[in-house]
């Protein structure tokens, strides 16, 4: 494992990580369409967003003496549209969050705020004070909220806000806003955030002595382009789980020789070694997202 680089992965892969948190590779998807819909969904209401000072929230909400409070919040000048979705009974608001995720995922959107459950705040301020949508006050408990901020090509900026949640009767629902936010707002968390990192692309392996490597010809192709600028460099994280009676330098190695048979296959399809960093992490660092867990290579792009 010559290539691996063993000293400061825990710092270099955090660095990595901050970059990259929420980041994806740009998709076929233009940045100011709505995303699409969870399929399992009803859409119900439908209504455009048009201001000078709309209400976003980047922390969780409080409401103190009527008043909303958020540790970080912002009104901003958009123009977009909120839709109201009813999930269906066969499905859950946890699929249809999953659902919007790897969409925001794939058109490169970065998340700013996140949260579930009663750290969120109160489902009935959610609602009442900020959606304006009374049929989403449901139980503190089941609720999360998410807003992912994007830079466009074109240096466009758009925020998608969702919210899910579960009411008393059971029924669930899904609130999303998607807006373009006008030249000059500021935007807490976004940055000057340019699109220079692409991904993560989530590979799940298996294997031993040889290894197979589960992703799509098109996240293949799109690796293979982004390399191609000038002072492109990929970086390769190579995770694994740890098994019961496995030790971690056992798991550490199994993580090292699945990052290093992903690097040869990308070398063969014109990625050079040269180009390439790689680190190893195997099962020291937890990602708490659903679709990024167990035996894994993460690869990202970091153009000039």
């Amino acid at each position: 494992m010559s290539n691996i680089l063993p000293k400061f992965v825990v710092f270099r892969f955090l660095c990595a990580a901050l970059l990259s948190a929420g980041s994806g590779y740009a998709s076929a998807a233009l940045p100011g369409e709505f995303p699409e819909a969870f399929a399992q969904s009803t859409l119900e209401v439908t209504a455009p967003i048009k201001s000078l000072g709309h209400l976003v929230l980047f922390s969780p909400v409080r409401e103190v003496n009527n008043e909303i409070r958020s540790e970080t919040m912002s009104r901003l000048p958009v123009s977009g549209e909120g839709r109201l979705y009813q999930i269906s009974q066969d499905a859950n608001r946890r699929e249809a969050r999953e659902h919007y995720l790897g969409l925001l995922r794939d058109r490169g959107a970065k998340i700013l705020f996140e949260c579930s459950g009663i750290r969120c705040g109160r489902s009935n301020v959610w609602a009442n004070q900020i959606f304006n949508q009374q049929v989403l006050y449901g139980r503190d408990g089941t609720q999360d909220y998410l807003v992912a901020g994007l830079v466009a090509d074109d240096g466009s900026r758009w925020l998608t806000s969702i919210y899910t949640v579960t009411r008393g009767n059971l029924r669930e629902y899904v609130w999303i806003e998607h807006l373009q936010v006008a030249a000059g707002a500021t935007i807490p968390g976004l940055g000057t955030l340019n699109n220079r990192i692409f991904g993560p692309v989530v590979v799940p392996w298996q294997g031993g002595v040889t290894y197979r490597f589960d992703w799509q010809a098109s996240d293949r192709r799109k690796i293979n382009d982004l390399a191609r600028a000038e002072g492109a460099t990929v970086v390769l994280v190579g995770y694994s789980g740890l098994g019961a009676d496995e030790s971690l330098s056992d798991a550490m190695g199994r993580a090292g020789q699945a990052v290093e048979s992903l690097s040869e296959v990308l070398v063969k399809t014109g990625v050079s070694k040269q180009q390439q960093e790689l680190l190893i992490v195997g099962p020291s660092v937890v990602v708490p997202d659903p679709a990024r867990q167990g035996d894994r290579v993460e690869v990202m792009v970091i153009t000039r």
